[in-house]
């Protein structure tokens, strides 16, 4: 998220608490992901295909048919011209009005566009917990493991907390199961927290194991040329509250997200080999 995008973020979060009252080291062997990607976008530095990974089970997610990406806006006529060449026909925008408004995805012809926003209010300003707790718990767990970005700290639990993000990713991973050809593409801004936490519960769904999940994570500090986009505390914070709410992850995607099992068995059948 961008700095202006969590300062809205926790700003209606602590509204809602009035209002409702109510980098860690993996193993290389853990990421089967090629240092370089296939598609390399000019104007889109976190372009990546998330297939390639090995399952728990020993099957492979497919390649070239989902990609996770920052903004889209910055497009050269060249990365265009890749995204046709690469069969894209769906994008999937997970960035607030905003966002949207002030950098339009610069997409070429022929690519369906849905929106999936990850905060907005449209669906109302429900909480799966008191605002109060997960906003303190997530202060205090930045604080002991010494997260370099409190509001990130924070922005991960709320991710799975709050009711319109469960609708946003819902969304998403429907949108993915049900694209009859080509193939799909999905972001934020940086590419890294919205779309860091959607990955993780795609490739989580589809059986890869965690430690490659976190590998695929923290690949957004290489792809962003920064050391510091993200840390392993913040998607563990996000993992941790789904097992705070629901107990485990498979009753998180039933019951909180309410991805049926149709839908899962289609992602299953068709991103996996």
């Amino acid at each position: 998220m961008t700095r202006g995008v969590r300062a809205r973020l926790i700003g209606s979060l602590l509204a809602a608490t009035v209002v409702l009252s109510p980098g860690l080291l993996v193993p290389a062997a853990a990421s089967a992901q090629p240092a370089a990607p296939d598609v390399q976008l000019e104007g889109a530095k976190n372009f990546r295909d998330i297939g390639g990974y090995l399952t728990a089970d020993g099957r492979r997610v497919r390649e070239d048919l989902v990609y996770r990406s920052n903004r889209l806006s910055k497009l050269t006529d060249s990365d265009q011209a890749k995204l046709t060449a690469a069969n894209v026909t769906l994008d999937v925008d997970l960035r607030n009005a905003v966002e949207r408004k002030d950098e339009p995805d610069r997409l070429p012809a022929g690519v369906e566009y849905k929106v999936a926003d990850v905060v907005s209010l449209n669906n109302g300003l429900g909480f799966h917990e008191f605002v109060p707790i997960t906003l303190g718990r997530a202060i205090i767990d930045a604080a002991v493991k010494g997260s370099s970005d409190i509001g990130q700290s924070i922005g991960y639990p709320f991710m799975v907390s709050f009711q319109g993000s469960d609708v946003a990713f819902r969304d998403l991973l429907t949108a993915i199961a049900q694209q009859q050809s080509g193939a799909v593409v999905y972001h934020c801004s940086a590419g890294k927290d919205r779309t860091g936490w959607a990955t993780a519960v795609l490739l989580t769904i589809l059986g890869v194991p965690r430690a490659t999940v976190n590998a695929d994570f923290l690949a957004s500090n290489t792809f962003l040329g920064r050391s510091d986009a993200v840390e392993q505390s913040w998607l563990d914070a996000a993992f941790d509250q789904v097992n705070r709410l629901y107990g485990s992850f498979d009753r998180y995607v039933r019951d909180g997200l309410r991805l049926d099992q149709n839908t899962v068995n289609t992602l299953r059948a068709k991103l996996l080999v």
